[in-house]
């Protein structure tokens, strides 16, 4: 961190929250970026690490390991490093059971899969790395499977300790059918017990015949006609099973079989990061907790109706506090339903934030109120917070009373907390000094020390603020003066940026004998200030540098392409050219024409567009204008000129882009325009008798995308009267609709603006372009003599 001077002494104002937020935001638009590399890079080096623990090799030796295996099984990195820590988990016995390569066989590998899937297990496994918790694996699946073939609902379980099972994960499915299959006990006919317990597949695609074999998920079981319950071990303490619904029936196909075993092998390793579940603590258990602990405590089992959602909830254990609206206390409370302890409860906040508490498991912190409490036959109103957290599958609810400073003393510590403050005393006539933990902490003092005089103060400061500092504190002892007053502590990167605000308290003759008043470290806000600052700098230097760099561009175009001053007459034909700039942004576009007639009196025309603006959209757009008029003069073809133009973008060092461009060759002889293009918008043709059309495009694609295009050309012959149009895409093109719109609007204007002569394309451009231009705009128009010309 730098030292710079503090802020002045009057200096009072608040940082600019909107300026501040502008920080924020520039620096979000980076992290979202890294996020995903940061998140698949973690998964590549726990896959390494593991490699490396279990075979004994080095960094490089286990990333290689893992990309061979990779490629052997036409896998990507990122799938392969899945895998692996999906089979971390360690076999119970050395040798492995006699049904392991029978079972190892049902695994197919990623190119089997991809061969056979609907989905792409590259693209689910990049997604992996953004998964969190089962239920957005849940999701994720879902959203990666096609619905039909694969799966229209996904359910995940885990096996407890008990035996039974735990709903962790589920999408395409209400939340009411979740609640009713959250806890599942040990029973027969569980399709996915029998999978975890045979450790097969198992795969029930005749619901009318599995009824009468198990117990069937759904309401009405036939909602999903067939269902696939495939088990993977996926860490120590409990084993997963993944479920996949089907609304379709009839058997699963030898590919969607593959498919599926392949993406449930995919998730064991995202599967193993994620916490174990656990039976809900035994009521007994908790009892003999709660007889040894303070205060007002219930546990709470939620009683569910037929819809799955809890109707009421019965106390299961209590402490020796607990009570009730009745009077009722400790251990009377179990058995009876929290209706029947607090009647008027339903529909208030508390009743509310159970339910929501063991929906979703975030704990609940009421605001203090005031309750009427029997204390030795003696009413008395107290304060009272309520805490409601989940227990496994039950909720705890706590009662704290609080004595009446206590609530103030939480809210002045809430608050010196969150404004990064501590409150500070000084009795000028005692000398004694008292500080709040706050400002040890600011002032980065060891409580141990003690607090230090007010007069001693200015020594805690940086040597450049010590005069200022010395001069409030001077004032306060000796005028009584309020201050608010920055100062700097620390040294180094270490330095931090305080603000002292103090006011004294003056005896009847108004001399000073106290100072009160707080210490706060703005250290965050400086900072941010001053990365504003620098930021601010940075944009103006290169905005300074982009006006530069156009000027220097505007006149290196203006000497490559310089505007005729008056009509063209190449070959005997009259044309007219335009170039407008565009006029957002500062840099300078790309756009070029030529219009030029040829040793043996053939007239040569171009029009192209290069991608992107600045110094090296005007350098590519020079070569290229030079070169195809150097190539056309010499005797090649138009497409040899656009195949070798083409090759010449390929292979331009360090400058490497694309351009569109339209070639036309018109001979006077026959009147007759030969034209080739390169993605470029269609010529469009105005007949003498006032229709217009565009000319069919021949084959031909930009030029620098690929390394071997075909072009093709087209002939159109001309009469006496014609008008062609080249053009740039920026004529046409608007961001708010389609191209087809734009060429219609330019073939309704073009017919609307027949004139001819000196000028005749200022009435046509006024009306087809609005407002400012976003893109350089390039037209050549041509006309042949004779006609209604």
């Amino acid at each position: 961190m730098t030292s710079e001077p503090a802020l002045p002494a009057e200096s009072g104002a608040a940082p600019d929250t909107v300026a501040l937020a502008r920080i924020v935001a520039h620096q979000r638009a980076e992290l979202e970026r890294l996020r995903d590399e940061s998140a698949t890079a973690a998964v590549v080096e726990r896959a390494r690490g593991a490699v490396m623990a279990l075979t004994g090799c080095s960094p490089d030796a286990a990333r290689d390991m893992l990309a061979q295996r990779a490629g052997a099984a036409g896998r990507t990195l990122l799938e392969e490093c899945w895998i692996t820590l999906g089979e971390l988990t360690p076999p119970t016995d050395p040798a492995p059971p006699p049904d392991a390569r029978r079972r190892a066989r049902l695994v197919p590998t990623s190119r089997e899969a991809s061969e056979s899937g609907s989905v792409d297990l590259g693209r689910l496994g990049r997604a992996l790395v953004r998964v969190g918790t089962p239920q957005d694996l849940a999701r994720c699946l879902l959203n990666h499977l096609s619905p039909g073939p694969d799966a229209d609902a996904v359910m995940i379980f885990a096996r407890l300790p008990s035996g039974g099972l735990e709903l962790i994960g589920h999408a395409g499915i209400d939340d009411r059918l979740a609640a009713q299959w959250r806890q599942v006990p040990p029973l027969g006919g569980i399709a996915a017990l029998d999978a975890l317990r045979s450790g097969e597949p198992r795969w029930l695609e005749d619901v009318r015949r599995e009824r009468e074999q198990h117990l069937l998920i759904g309401d009405p079981p036939d909602r999903w006609l067939s269902r696939a319950w495939l088990p993977m071990t996926a860490r120590d303490s409990a084993d997963i099973c993944v479920g996949f619904l089907r609304a379709r029936g009839g058997p699963f196909t030898p590919r969607t079989r593959a498919h599926l075993l392949a993406v449930a092998r995919l998730c064991a390793g995202r599967l193993r990061a994620f916490g174990s579940p656990r039976d809900p603590a035994d009521a007994d258990s908790v009892q003999a907790v709660l007889d040894a602990l303070p205060g007002a405590t219930l546990l709470l089992a939620p009683e569910r109706g037929p819809s799955g959602e809890a109707e009421d909830y019965r106390v299961t254990a209590a402490t020796r506090e607990a009570f009730d609206a009745f009077g009722r206390t400790g251990h009377e409370l179990v058995g009876l339903r929290l209706l029947e302890c607090f009647p008027t409860l339903a529909g208030r906040p508390l009743w509310q934030a159970c339910h929501r508490t063991l929906a979703t498991g975030e704990p609940y912190d009421s605001e203090p109120f005031a309750q009427e409490t029997v204390a030795g036959g003696v009413a008395e109103l107290s304060t009272h917070t309520v805490r409601v957290a989940r227990l496994g599958g039950s909720l705890t609810v706590s009662w704290l009373r609080h004595a009446s400073s206590d609530v103030q003393e939480q809210r002045l510590a809430d608050m010196q907390r969150l404004g990064s403050l501590g409150w500070v005393t000084w009795n000028l006539v005692t000398q004694e000094a008292t500080w709040s933990s706050q400002v040890y902490a600011a002032l980065d003092r060891d409580p141990a020390d003690g607090p230090v005089r007010l007069t001693a103060l200015p020594a805690l400061a940086l040597r450049e603020d010590v005069p200022a500092l010395t001069r409030a504190v001077t004032e306060l002892v000796r005028h009584g003066r309020p201050s608010a007053v920055p100062f700097r502590t620390g040294e180094g990167d270490a330095v931090r940026h305080l603000r002292l605000v103090a006011e004294a308290v003056t005896d009847l003759g108004g001399t000073p004998v106290e100072v009160h008043g707080f210490v706060q470290d703005v250290t965050a806000q400086r900072s941010a200030e001053l990365a504003l600052v620098e930021s601010e700098q940075a944009i103006l230097t290169q905005y300074d540098d982009l006006r530069a760099e156009r000027s220097l561009a505007a006149r290196l175009q203006h000497a490559l392409l310089p505007l005729p001053t008056r009509l063209l007459r190449p070959a005997g034909l009259r044309v007219e050219v335009a170039y407008l700039p565009a006029q957002s942004g500062i840099h300078v576009g790309g756009d070029w024409f030529s219009a030029i007639e040829l040793p043996d009196g053939d007239a040569l025309f171009v029009v192209g567009d290069v991608a992107g603006h600045g110094m090296d959209a005007v350098a590519t757009m020079a070569q290229l204008r030079f070169t195809a008029k150097g190539m056309l003069i010499t005797g090649s073809s138009l497409t040899g000129a656009l195949a070798r133009l083409n090759a010449l973008l390929l292979h331009s060092r360090g400058r490497h882009g694309t351009a569109t461009m339209v070639l036309a060759r018109y001979s006077p002889a026959d009147r007759r325009l030969v034209w080739a293009q390169a993605g470029h918008p269609p010529p469009l043709l105005l007949l003498r008798d006032g229709r217009a059309r565009y000319l069919d495009r021949p084959g031909g694609m930009l030029l620098g995308a690929c390394a071997s295009p075909r072009f093709t050309e087209q002939v159109c012959p001309l009469e006496p009267g014609d008008r062609i149009l080249l053009y740039t895409d920026g004529l046409v093109e608007r961001p708010s609709e389609g191209l087809d719109r734009g060429l219609q609007r330019l073939a309704d204007a073009a017919v609307a603006h027949p004139a001819a002569g000196r000028g005749a394309l200022r009435p046509l451009l006024a009306d087809l372009l609005e407002g400012e231009l976003r893109d350089d705009v390039c037209v050549v128009d041509i006309r042949v003599p004779g006609g209604r010309t």
